[in-house]
């Protein structure tokens, strides 16, 4: 078992700006990797930010030239902002390091805060997060008037949805009962140790993600916990029942390093009289 514990940076009005609480995770990783400090989770919120990953296409980004940062994060590109809770867990992990191991964990933390709220969560596969899941596609509605089967996003290369007004937009994807992200998680590990980490949406102002391609997922949307709930959610009743979760799970879990396959050897062929 290992210890975690949680430093609450700020929220609200102490909200803190995106390249400060960067400097705070390197920081911290670096005081993790000498053992100068437990594994540590870091939350907060930051005021209104767009923020790439690596994989980030130029297509994906802001039309109106909205500032970006670039982060050395995987994933793609995303947006922090007022009533996002946003975690940066900063673990030491055996190596080699099992990624999609430590990404599981998270989003079932997640998954179960989103219970806890009696919202319905889950996985999708080939795409990391937590989401609401939508109707099955014969049962939504039409987009345009069209059948879904001629759904531009899908069919369209040259499709823009930054474009295309509300009827497209990420922010709506709930009332078109589409599936709808409601935490995204993208991490950085160096040298062992677990940088950057999940956003969850609490109440924030969605439609910031129609200025993007979010994570760039094109056929999807984005969601929050007040969305679905219909009643105001706030980062403060959050925050106690996200750490619960973390705790129990990044403390408790069995941690063991990613198997590396390794070719077989050669089997030397015995030789056999003529």
């Amino acid at each position: 078992m290992s210890e975690l514990r949680f430093v609450r940076l700020g929220f609200g009005e102490q909200a803190v700006e995106y390249t400060e609480a960067w400097q705070k995770q390197r920081e911290v990783h670096a005081d993790r990797f000498e053992d100068r400090v437990p594994d540590t989770c870091l939350l907060l919120e930051h005021p209104p930010v767009y923020t790439a990953g690596r994989r980030t296409a130029d297509n994906e980004r802001p039309l109106d030239g909205t500032p970006v940062i670039d982060v050395d994060r995987g994933g793609k590109i995303t947006w922090h902002g007022p009533g996002q809770l946003v975690g940066y867990p900063i673990q030491k992990l055996p190596r080699p390091v099992d990624v999609v191991a430590h990404v599981r964990r998270l989003e079932d933390a997640l998954i179960r805060t989103a219970a806890d709220f009696s919202v319905e969560t889950s996985r999708v596969e080939g795409r990391s997060g937590v989401w609401v899941l939508g109707d099955p596609v014969e049962q939504r509605q039409a987009l345009g008037g069209l059948s879904l089967d001629f759904d531009p996003r899908l069919q369209d290369e040259e499709f823009d949805p930054r474009l295309n007004g509300p009827e497209y937009a990420p922010s709506n994807a709930g009332q078109r009962r589409e599936d709808r992200k409601l935490a995204a998680i993208g991490i950085r590990v160096a040298k062992g140790v677990t940088m950057h980490g999940f956003a969850l949406n609490v109440n924030p102002d969605n439609t910031w993600f129609d200025r993007i391609v979010p994570c760039g997922i094109r056929d999807a949307g984005v969601t929050s916990l007040s969305g679905e709930l219909g009643r105001e959610i706030t980062i403060e009743e959050v925050l106690p029942v996200v750490e619960k979760h973390l705790r129990d799970i990044l403390e408790n879990a069995d941690l063991a390093p990613r198997e590396v396959e390794r070719p077989e050897a050669s089997v030397p062929q015995a030789s056999v009289p003529a």
